[in-house]
This record gives structure tokens, sequence and C-alpha cells, in this order.
């Protein structure tokens, strides 16, 4: 029974997580829009959160062939695939930096970060009158 109870919690937990590190991933782009060289970063939240869930073996996934092996990092922990941006357009100093697509991508995950919040937060209420028996 408080497996079913700690089940959702724990996943919205997870997303929340991954939001705010591609919240920082994001921040991190648009704070370098300017730097030559500097190529965009970003990760797929949903193939991150499926890794982090456990829900699959991905290519990154390492394999202990011998008993004294050093298991990998699991979880939201476990740093996401890290993808380079396509470049929308060619620049002299090398950088792919779009400030719309980063900005729009920046807007986009703000909105679902509050929505992870407000999913914890019904999550929670609704526990608490469970308990309280209202």
């Amino acid at each position: 029974m408080l497996n079913r109870l700690t089940d959702t919690l724990n996943f919205q937990g997870q997303a929340l997580v991954l939001r705010s590190e591609r919240q920082r991933l994001l921040a991190s782009n648009i704070a370098n829009a300017d730097t030559p060289g500097y190529q965009a970063r970003d990760f797929s939240f949903a193939q991150a959160l499926t890794e982090a869930t456990g829900g699959g073996l991905t290519r990154s996934t390492l394999q202990a062939s011998q008993p004294g092996h050093i298991a990998a990092a699991t979880g939201v922990r476990a740093e996401p695939n890290l993808l380079y941006a396509t470049a929308s357009q060619t620049n002299l100093d090398r950088n792919n930096v779009d400030m719309d697509r980063e900005r729009a991508a920046f807007a986009d995950n703000s909105v679902k970060y509050e929505a992870t919040l407000r999913f914890i937060n019904g999550n929670v209420r609704t526990m608490l009158d469970a308990i309280k028996g209202q």
C-alpha cells in the first residue's frame, strides 16, 4: 500500500530533478551565446526520465563482467546523455546557440517545471486529506 503512495511522488520527484537539470543546461546555453566555439547542449527529457525510473536499458548501460567491478551510476543522479544542438545557421565563430530556440525551450521547460510542482503539491494534499479522513 505504501509503495503505491510513494511511487507517484518518486516519479514526480525524479521528473522535477531532471527539469531542474535541463533548466540549468538551457541557461548555460543562453549565457554562452556570445562565446566563440561554444556548442549548445541539451538532452531528451523523455529518454532521461525513462532511464532515471529504470524503464529499460540504454546504450550507455555498463555491464559488470567481474565481481569486483563498480556498478555504474543509475537514477536521477546519473548524467543524462547530453546531445549537441544542430546549427540553424552558420556562424563565423562556430557558436551554434540559437537564442530563439533556447528561449523557447527555456520557457517551455519553466512551464513544465511549474506543472510538475503542482502535481506534487496535489498528490501531497490528497494524501494528507486521506490521512485526516476528509
